[in-house]
């Protein structure tokens, strides 16, 4: 394509008001800050230095003791299919903003493609503060650019990993939970995300019929209180509704809280005994779910109970603690809402010279690293925070005479991208959500409890402790 772009006002290129937008667009998802250091570098001929960029978070959201790494196959299909359209380089050209930016800038943008090498924690690991779980090892240019999207999808996905694998940790193994949030996400494309990461995150299903046909899941749900009002006041009564629904989804969980929970369960009650219904569960969404499950379950003794209702881990604790008689939960404000994981991305590298920044509170650890975490017999003894080129035995290494059939040290950053093409194929959710569960199971007891939690002790490779030592002087 030809990078002889004509002028074009900015009006002529964004008049259209809608703001829906494909894959196509992804590039544009950045800030403009991003483009305008790659002006610079291209400028000053420093956009095809290779640069290594670390994403991490400096600190957990408050009460959480640990991540779970997600989002990393979203971020390699951006990283595959990133490009530039001859429209979108008009589109920036038309904002004025880049009127001094030298003429290769546009031929960058218009030929570049991802070329770099990705290395990233696999979905589902536990992490912690400060661990890297994702490096961009580019040109300049491409791993400056690229991370906004990185971040969005990261930070995010991880966040709901997390809710989601606490609240499977606290409800048990046994409890049905569904994801019901999308309503109350940030946006219909994170309702997709949110549906992803909490099945990976150890969720059953979704109610989010595109997130679960997109992901080869058969979508979950029962009826919203509407559907009875509506009946009841057309046809006569609560009864009449559910017999209504029965007659084209046979047996589906009812909604039973909309007037009298207790009336509802034991009306019920006497159809099941008479054999006039089969029913496969009820749902409660309102009222003291304590008590009310308790005497649902006395009169639908053999009838799961769900609940709804802006639960989050700590009720479900709570209602466990206090006796509730639930066999499910619908998650969904609290589940994909909450406290950001604000994940950062961070250069350590470039040309081969470490680098790091010393800004107070801020300050990062230099060079490309690697984590080295010891398992004994399924269970986390520590973690290490060292360089790429440290061997994997150390003699520094703490735990290094305990090494048997029975433990290991294991690199958790692992080369998936290699010069922009993935080396593997996507996993399954399944698969994400088996480790997620064995990864949280591997967590100290202190690091998985709700009040709070202690995250295990990071230790820092004596290599990389002299590293950033020479690097600050």
């Amino acid at each position: 394509m030809s990078t002889a772009l004509s002028p074009l006002k900015f009006q002529e290129v964004w008049e259209d008001p809608d703001l829906n937008f494909t894959p196509d667009d992804y590039s544009l998802l950045t800030d403009l800050y991003q483009l305008t250091m790659i002006a610079c570098y291209t400028g000053e001929g420093l956009d095809q230095r290779q640069a290594s960029f670390e994403l991490f978070t400096r600190r957990l959201p408050e009460g959480f003791g640990y991540l779970i790494a997600m989002g990393l196959a979203q971020a390699l299909d951006y990283l595959e299919q990133f490009r530039f359209s001859e429209a979108q380089l008009h589109s920036l050209q038309s904002t004025g903003l880049f009127t001094h930016a030298p003429q290769k800038f546009w031929s960058l943008l218009a030929t570049g493609r991802f070329t770099g090498d990705v290395w990233a924690v696999s979905e589902g690991t536990a992490i912690f503060a400060n661990q890297p779980f994702l490096r961009i090892e580019a040109p300049l240019w491409q791993a400056q650019l690229i991370e906004t999207y990185l971040l969005n999808t990261i930070n995010y996905q991880t966040l709901i990993a997390t809710r989601a694998a606490r609240l499977r940790d606290v409800a048990g193994p046994t409890a049905t939970l569904l994801e019901f949030g999308t309503r109350r996400a940030f946006s219909p494309q994170a309702s997709i995300w949110a549906a992803r990461a909490a099945l990976a995150g150890g969720l059953d299903a979704t109610s989010n019929v595109l997130a679960a046909l997109k992901l080869g899941q058969k979508p979950t749900g029962t009826m919203a209180h509407a559907l009875v009002m509506a009946i009841s006041a057309l046809e006569g009564s609560e009864t009449q509704a559910f017999t209504a629904f029965h007659r084209y989804f046979p047996g589906a969980p009812l909604l039973i809280d909309t007037y009298n929970t207790i009336d509802a369960a034991r009306k019920l009650s006497e159809q099941v005994k008479r054999g006039e219904i089969e029913l496969k569960g009820v749902r409660l969404d309102s009222g003291d779910l304590v008590s009310l499950s308790q005497q649902v379950r006395s009169l639908l003794p053999n009838i799961p109970i769900f609940a709804s209702g802006d639960l989050d881990e700590y009720e479900i604790a709570r209602l466990k603690a206090a006796g509730a008689m639930i066999d499910g939960y619908g998650l969904g404000t609290k589940l994909v809402t909450g406290t950001p994981v604000n994940g950062v991305y961070k250069l350590v590298e470039i040309e081969g010279k470490p680098v790091m920044k010393e800004a107070t509170g801020k300050t990062t650890y230099p060079g490309r690293k690697q984590i080295f975490r010891t398992l004994k017999q399924g269970q986390l003894m520590a973690d290490e925070i060292g360089l790429m080129t440290e061997p994997m035995e150390s003699e520094s290494w703490h735990y290094s005479n305990v090494q048997s059939i029975f433990s290991s040290r294991i690199p958790l950053m692992q080369l998936v991208m290699k010069q922009g093409k993935p080396l593997y194929p996507t996993e399954s959710l399944t698969e994400i959500a088996e480790r997620t569960a064995k990864s949280v199971a591997s967590l100290p007891s202190e690091t998985r409890c709700l009040n709070h939690p202690i995250s295990p002790t990071i230790q820092i490779s004596p290599a990389l402790q002299e590293l950033t030592k020479t690097t600050r002087h």
